[in-house]
């Protein structure tokens, strides 16, 4: 999909972000309206109604849970409405689901519902909740995301930042939080989803850093609807206008803290763009497929050769490489990552080779096929790219095609990934390219030299480390 050229950088960027693992995520209500929530005015209405007023009149949401707080000396039925409405259970939103498989190490919220735990839990994801100050000074084990909830969870509904009062002291009551959030505006790159930037404690936040660093502030984002004539909100010219106007005097205004606005015609191009995000950063992960009790054509110590210059080149390239060490396969790939990765620690990561080895004994009731299946579709979802070399195994004395092999392209390109076989190799590798080369269209998409790249890694007369280069040179072309 073509995005217009300002949310073209911002995914170049942000997928950047996340390969270094400085990006962040804060998310406001609009996040989870779509799942089903209410909003800040569906959540005062009946508060409003309470007091005499009329919500729809009333753009201070803050004072009006004060007020009633006021009248009544006492939040009960204010905190038993965010426990009415927050507390049932619902299905987390696409959006939600993509934000969970990236690698995000924190996310900021002002929600108090728990659709960003049940997205991350779902995907098999530790979190490490924060929603009171006592709860910064122990960190969970293995945690894998920490969400700060800055205003409150729903299990807690009377701790809930909800009144005038509760913003006004903030500063001092969640001073840890502040702080916190300072810290990683200076290091991180956040993403605002669903943020109305109205909320006073980040307004405070961000106000602070905007005097502390003025001319080196970090580069973050929002994405914001632009209006539309006719809508609920625009249903005449003259309203039109005016929501033009004034978006466009709070787009100027966030650029004091750093914010840049992407702008949108609908709210569905949230999940396109984090969709491409997604599918972009997979694609720095190449997951390598291949089995091999014996290499012919090719000579045993050339074939092992190869597998390792090729697995230290995509290292030496800042590609993650993912295997389930397959038989005469796995340990030269993983020789060759390793040797990249300890001749430059300082360079390469341990975290750019993920090894996923099969399980060896049923479990449970599960029969081991069906936990190899299982497995397989774990370990490729984590990736974009995926390379098949050889394919064979021994089976009654004889060298046959490794259905293993076969399966793992199956589930690649369900799963969408680039699937590159490298045919010279022959066996399943040969099966693949095969299957591939009368639909290339169909298995890449958009990349017009793809069957010459193919054809060039059929070609058994042209030597493996001509091989080794066309294959770094075309997953460059498909990780542009």
């Amino acid at each position: 999909m073509e995005f217009d050229r300002e949310i073209e950088i911002f995914i170049r960027d942000y997928v950047k972000d996340l390969n270094e693992g400085t990006a962040a995520i804060f998310a406001g209500a609009g996040l989870s309206i779509p799942a089903g929530f209410v909003n800040w005015q569906e959540l005062m209405s009946e508060i409003a109604y309470d007091l005499g007023l009329d919500v729809e009149q009333e753009s201070d949401l803050v004072s009006l849970a004060q007020f009633h707080v006021n009248e009544n000396r006492t939040r009960s039925k204010v905190s038993r409405k965010i426990l009415e409405e927050f507390v049932e259970e619902t299905e987390e939103t696409e959006n939600h689901r993509i934000l969970a498989r990236l690698p995000i190490s924190s996310i900021w919220t002002t929600n108090y519902d728990e659709l960003i735990e049940k997205a991350f839990l779902a995907e098999g994801k530790v979190s490490d909740v924060k929603h009171n100050v006592k709860q910064l000074l122990n960190n969970r084990p293995k945690r894998d995301v920490v969400i700060f909830k800055m205003h409150g969870d729903v299990s807690c509904p009377h701790d809930a930042i909800i009144t005038k009062e509760q913003y006004e002291q903030y500063h001092q009551t969640h001073e840890p939080f502040i702080n916190a959030l300072t810290g990683e505006l200076t290091t991180k790159t956040f993403l605002f989803l669903g943020f109305s930037f109205t909320d006073p404690n980040l307004d405070y936040v961000l106000s602070r850093l905007n005097f502390r660093f003025s001319g080196n502030k970090k580069q973050h984002y929002c994405i914001s609807k632009r209006p539309k004539l006719g809508d609920a909100d625009n249903p005449d010219q003259a309203t039109y206008d005016y929501s033009c106007r004034k978006q466009v005097l709070i787009i100027n205004d966030l650029k004091r803290y750093g914010i840049k606005t992407l702008l949108i015609n609908e709210y569905g191009e949230i999940a396109e763009i984090l969709c491409e995000i997604e599918s972009r950063f997979k694609k720095r992960t190449i997951f390598i497929s291949g089995s091999a009790e014996v290499y012919a054509p090719i000579e045993r110590l050339n074939a092992v050769e190869f597998i390792h210059k090729l697995s230290r080149a995509l290292i030496e390239n800042n590609y993650r490489i993912v295997n389930g060490f397959g038989w005469g396969v796995g340990s030269s790939v993983i020789n060759g990552a390793l040797e990249a990765i300890y001749d430059k620690p300082l360079r390469y990561s341990d975290s750019q080779l993920i090894l996923r080895p099969f399980p060896q004994f049923k479990s449970g009731n599960k029969e081991l096929s069906d936990l190899w299946d299982e497995y397989r579709h774990k370990m490729i979802s984590l990736s974009g790219i995926s390379i098949f070399l050889f394919g064979n195994k021994e089976a009654d004395g004889e060298v046959v095609t490794a259905g293993g092999v076969i399966r793992e392209f199956e589930i690649s390109h369900s799963f969408g990934n680039l699937c590159i076989p490298v045919a010279s190799t022959h066996y399943a590798a040969k099966e693949i390219f095969e299957r591939i080369i009368p639909s290339v269209d169909k298995y890449f998409p958009g990349h017009s030299r793809a069957r010459s790249y193919l054809e060039k890694l059929s070609d058994e007369n042209t030597s493996l480390d001509s091989k080794i280069q066309d294959l770094v040179e075309f997953i460059g072309e498909l990780t542009k």
